[in-house]
């Protein structure tokens, strides 16, 4: 028992320091560390003019965007939207609502304004919708959930680029939601990503919408002050520095780069299957390692104070 008190007093300083850079990293911060953040996709290509097949009484594109008009509008005020739109006539900027707070009347606003034309560039959307989710990530120290909502109604035109890229979206830890509408099979993302709803009619795709979005903000983590400690065992030193060096280690925000074209074969070499990504639940990060911090400290400070004794 000395012998892992030593150890572990020699550690109790840096955790203590690290706890204090911790500490003035989220007291410097603004009010927004803890913002959830959504990031719908919206797809505009010529297809989705096209009237529902088995309900004629409004195009994929009208029904899209009362959906989102209806849902959006009754998300809490608190949580950061960005609106998406790839393909499309008459949109001068991609970002028709960049991430951001939310303001309902702008919001409804910028769903009227794409129009369908083009097609389906989808790979290269998810990237940019990605990587800004982890820009802002970044600014807000790990806190907070951040989510991709893809609606689309027809596979992708880079087809490459989407199998490319989602691995690497989901290894850092965003989460991909894709809504298929009106499609006849499901789409090539059905069973990668973290949800798949298919939505055949407006009142479908309403639901698929609201299923989601009511998810957002309930993926923190909450630990009993009581309960810890019946799951919290004496730490050696090894497991201490482990601890040390988690902390001190942040998440990955780095951006996902552009995929380079590929050269042109020689001959013809047999598919490889894509690695499933490896996932882990986000929720608050910083508010996990906050508390344990605090079990590791109280533990190491009872200890000594026993030993004392």
């Amino acid at each position: 028992m000395k012998r892992i008190i030593t150890a572990n007093s020699g550690l109790l300083f840096i955790f203590l320091l690290s706890l204090f850079v911790f500490s003035l990293q989220i007291c410097s911060a603004d009010d927004d560390i803890h913002k959830d953040n959504i990031v719908v996709i919206l797809d505009a290509s010529g297809s989705m003019q096209d009237k529902f097949s088995g309900d004629r009484t409004k195009s994929k594109m009208e029904a899209a965007k009362a959906a989102l008009q209806e849902v959006l509008s009754k998300v809490p005020d608190d949580t950061h939207i960005g609106l998406l739109v790839f393909s499309g006539a008459n949109i001068r900027n991609e970002w028709v609502y960049p991430l951001g707070p939310k303001d309902t009347e702008k919001l409804i606003a910028a769903i009227h304004l794409p129009q369908p034309s083009g097609n389906t560039p989808l790979g290269k959307y998810i990237r940019i919708g990605a990587n800004r989710l982890l820009e802002q990530r970044e600014k807000q120290y790990n806190y907070g959930n951040y989510r991709l909502l893809v609606v689309t109604d027809g596979e992708a035109s880079d087809a490459d680029k989407v199998k490319h890229y989602t691995p690497e979206i989901l290894n850092r830890q965003i989460r991909i939601d894709v809504i298929g509408v009106d499609m006849q099979t499901d789409h090539m993302l059905a069973k990668v990503v973290d949800s798949y709803r298919k939505a055949d009619n407006p009142g479908e795709l309403v639901a698929a919408v609201s299923e989601i979005l009511a998810e957002t903000g309930n993926t923190g983590t909450d630990i009993g002050g009581e309960d810890a400690f019946e799951y919290i065992a004496p730490l050696s030193s090894e497991i201490a520095a482990d601890l040390i060096e988690r902390l001190t280690t942040p998440a990955s925000n780095t951006a996902i780069a552009v995929k380079q074209a590929e050269a042109t074969p020689t001959r013809k070499t047999p598919p490889t299957k894509a690695p499933t990504p490896q996932r882990q639940d986000t929720g608050n990060q910083g508010t996990l390692w906050f508390v344990v911090i605090l079990i590791v400290l109280s533990v190491i400070g009872f200890l000594i104070f026993r030993n004392r004794k």
